[in-house]
């Protein structure tokens, strides 16, 4: 028997960032599928990393998810044996954003938080979140 080979971090990442879209549009892996000309298992398959997205196919889901390209690898692990420029320092991972969006709670609470039309009122929300959240560490 051959050992399943783990998904790469990138694939992984980037499919995670695929799914979250979708959801973020209230579309179905089937429906995504029939834009690409693939079944939903494809589309799994992408979203959880077991099959890497070619860069053909990555542009075509960019254009359906109506995203650019590069929001598919915002948050994107560092992965080892990849050299970064001279002189610059690791970013600080904003791993965290896309985890929570990528949760039921954190979509739920995103897609309404995005349709108070009152920007003093969100400003407000925030400033309440925070307060509770200030109050949760003590």
């Amino acid at each position: 028997m051959i050992a399943k080979k783990a998904p790469n971090p990138i694939d992984k990442h980037v499919g995670s960032r695929v799914r979250m879209r979708r959801m973020m549009l209230s579309m179905s892996q089937e429906k995504l599928g029939d834009a690409l000309g693939l079944t939903f298992q494809q589309v799994q398959k992408y979203e959880k990393g077991t099959n890497r997205i070619g860069a053909s196919r990555l542009q075509q889901i960019s254009h359906i998810l109506q995203v650019p390209v590069s929001f598919f690898f915002d948050g994107a692990p560092h992965v080892a044996g990849m050299q970064r420029a001279e002189g610059l320092g690791e970013p600080p991972s904003p791993a965290y954003v896309s985890d929570f969006l990528a949760s039921s709670d954190g979509l739920a609470l995103t897609k309404a938080f995005m349709r108070i039309g009152d920007s003093k009122l969100r400003r407000r929300i925030v400033d309440l979140v925070e307060q509770i959240s200030a109050s949760e560490k003590r």
